[in-house]
Formats: C-alpha cells, sequence, structure tokens
C-alpha cells in the first residue's frame, strides 16, 4: 500500500512539472527508476510510456485552452515520429556520455537564449518560421528515443526562439506534440523488451493528474515567469548529464 502512494506522489510531481512546462518528465522519471534499480536501458522505456500518459493528460487541458497549434505539430511529429523511433533503436547500440555532453552543452545555450529572450515575441504580431519547425521535430524526436528524456526539453525552447512561437503557446504545442513522439518511442523500446509496463501503470494515475493541474498553472502564470522557470529547468538538466 505505502508503495503504491509513494508511486502516486511520484507520479503526481512529475506530471506537475510536464504539464507546466509542456516537457513529458523523463528527465526526472529517468534517474528515478535507476534508483530504484531498474537497469538504465528499461528506465528509457519505461520512461517514455510515462511520456505518453503525462502529455496526454496536459493536452487535454492546453487544447482546451486554445493553446496548440495544430500546423506545428503536424509539421514537426513527421519527423519527430520516425526519428524517434531510429533513437530507440540507436540507444541498445551507442554509448551516451559524448552524446551527453553534447546534448547538455546545447541545454546551456538554450537556457542563455530563453533567460534573455526579447519579450516581443509574446506580442500577436510576431512571426512563425514553419520553414524550421522539421529542424525541431528531427532533434527532438532523436534525442528523445535515444536518451528517453522526452523531446519536450528541446521543443520548448527551440519552438520559442528558433521557430519564434510564443512561450504559452510553445508549451501547450510541445505537450501535444510529445504524446506522437514519445508513442512512436515507445513501441520501439516495447519491442525490444525495454519497458516495464507494472510500474508506468502504477505511476500512470499519478501522471494523468499532475499533467493536467501542471497545465492548468501553465495558463495562470506570466509568460515571462513561465520562461525563466524553464530556463532552470535546461540548466538542472544539463549539469545532471555533464556530472
Amino acid at each position: 500500500m505505502l508503495n503504491c502512494l509513494l508511486d502516486f506522489v511520484l507520479g503526481l510531481g512529475i506530471g506537475f512539472i510536464a504539464g507546466l512546462l509542456g516537457v513529458g518528465g523523463g528527465f526526472l522519471i529517468v534517474p528515478t527508476l535507476v534508483l530504484l534499480r531498474e537497469p538504465m536501458h528499461l528506465a528509457i522505456g519505461t520512461s517514455l510510456a510515462c511520456i505518453v500518459l503525462s502529455s496526454l493528460s496536459a493536452s487535454i487541458t492546453h487544447i482546451k485552452r486554445g493553446a496548440v497549434l495544430y500546423r506545428v505539430v503536424l509539421l514537426k511529429e513527421v519527423f519527430s515520429m520516425p526519428f524517434a523511433v531510429i533513437g530507440a533503436y540507436l540507444s541498445s547500440m551507442i554509448a551516451g556520455e559524448k552524446l551527453k555532453l553534447i546534448f547538455a552543452l546545447l541545454l546551456l545555450y538554450l537556457a542563455y537564449k530563453m533567460a534573455r529572450r526579447d519579450k516581443n515575441i509574446e506580442g500577436n504580431g510576431s512571426e512563425i518560421h514553419y520553414s524550421r519547425v522539421p529542424v525541431v521535430g528531427i532533434l527532438s524526436g532523436l534525442v528523445s528515443g535515444l536518451l528517453g528524456i522526452s523531446g519536450g526539453i528541446l521543443n520548448v525552447p527551440l519552438f520559442h526562439t528558433f521557430v519564434g512561437i510564443p512561450m504559452r503557446y510553445a508549451v501547450g504545442t510541445s505537450s501535444f506534440a510529445l504524446f506522437f513522439t514519445a508513442l512512436a518511442g515507445t513501441i520501439e523500446h516495447y519491442r525490444l523488451g525495454q519497458v516495464d509496463v507494472h510500474l508506468a501503470f502504477l505511476l500512470a494515475p499519478g501522471l494523468i493528474i499532475g499533467g493536467r493541474l501542471g497545465a492548468l498553472t501553465a495558463h495562470s502564470v506570466r509568460p515571462e515567469t513561465l520562461r525563466r522557470a524553464f530556463a532552470g529547468v535546461l540548466i538542472l538538466v544539463a549539469l545532471k548529464m555533464l556530472l
């Protein structure tokens, strides 16, 4: 009974952060599962299965608030889904240390860009560069499949700083897009025997409730606060990868 309660609280916390920031929460799920003595590859696959649940819960709320850009989601997922499968396949063959270093440096750069972002992008007249969305799709899909930390860590800052999407829409669009990317990666990891289905279902209730609460909170805070909070999360994830 106590273990079930702990799983619920863990899922609730991760789901809340995922819904608030438009990320899957894999950067929290993977190290937590490793601490619980799950093998690394099993932790990555199970993480993606959890992201399917948390992102679906959060995206329903964002859709109801009109904060999802469907054209961006469709364009991104055309590239993210196949690259998530490729990343999942490569994860069993590639040592991740060099990849983690490069990824950590990219996160630090994006955190800097997020923290210093011009507020004008939050206005309704900012231009969205749809031609840049496929680049985001390829990067986030590959990273999602390889590391199981969810492409949302890249989706939101790249949507905001590279594509030109206002922060709240970047979070909502990322949440919806993550569902499809994570689902593609999960299927491949499951095929490889790298998903702990029992554990994913134990975390599911907290992830679903937390995802909804986080998404609701995202619509009640200022975009600048949301942007700086995300920059802080990027720094924490980068440091964790470097250490």
